[in-house]
């Protein structure tokens, strides 16, 4: 097997930290198993090396032998097909997971990161744009809500690379308490985040961040 090369930046500051998106790869790595090494990128300073690796500037990216591969989403399917512990192995199982992963990047990830983005700049919330906002993600937590009231895990009665997805995507809506009236999305995003992998990549994240505060 190749060597797994995660790139992410080499600082960002304290904001941000917990939420750059090479913790979903990391998360995934370390769920399955898989040896990486992680490797870093200018923050300040991005070259013509970091968009030839990611056109739009942003991290993460994974080198796996010849192959470059951006978007975290992308990142996590590659990841998936490598083991069993983030995609079952059955055709149906697998094509139920693709089809959460898609919901969580486009069906509610759509409406949470405006929502959580403004929360996070502190802009005004009585606009006409911040309600709109605020309703579309209203109407997907409701349904998100009904569907995990039944069932502990979105595909195949156990944890895989949708759920670690749906719940990183959650997880900034429930810093700012979007989830205090959906109790069942956030006993999920709680399920999810209280994993062993979960907490060591959260964990290599802020180190990997600190470690640039004083270097």
């Amino acid at each position: 097997m190749s060597e797994l090369i995660l790139t992410t930046y080499d600082w960002v500051p304290k904001m941000p930290r917990g939420f750059v998106r090479d913790l979903r790869i990391r998360w995934a790595l370390e769920e399955a198993a898989l040896a990486y090494r992680v490797e870093s990128t200018s923050f300040r300073d991005r070259g013509p090396e970091h968009y030839a690796a990611q056109p739009f500037g942003q991290v993460p990216w994974l080198t796996d032998g010849d192959l470059t591969i951006f978007e975290s989403g992308a990142i996590l399917l590659h990841l998936g097909e490598k083991s069993s512990a983030l995609i079952p192995t059955d055709p149906h199982g697998r094509a139920e997971v693709v089809q959460w992963v898609i919901a969580a990047l486009n069906s509610i990830d759509l409406p949470s990161q405006p929502w959580a983005l403004f929360r996070f700049m502190g802009f005004p919330g009585e606009a006409p744009e911040a309600k709109f906002v605020e309703d579309f993600l209203k109407a997907r937590l409701d349904q998100m809500e009904a569907i995990l009231k039944r069932r502990e895990w979105l595909v195949a009665g156990r944890f895989t690379v949708a759920d670690l997805l749906m719940a990183d995507v959650l997880r900034p809506v429930n810093l700012f308490d979007g989830l205090a009236n959906y109790p069942a999305c956030n006993d999920y995003v709680a399920r999810a985040t209280a994993r062993p992998a979960f907490l060591k990549a959260y964990d290599d994240q802020m180190a990997h961040f600190a470690a640039a505060d004083t270097a």
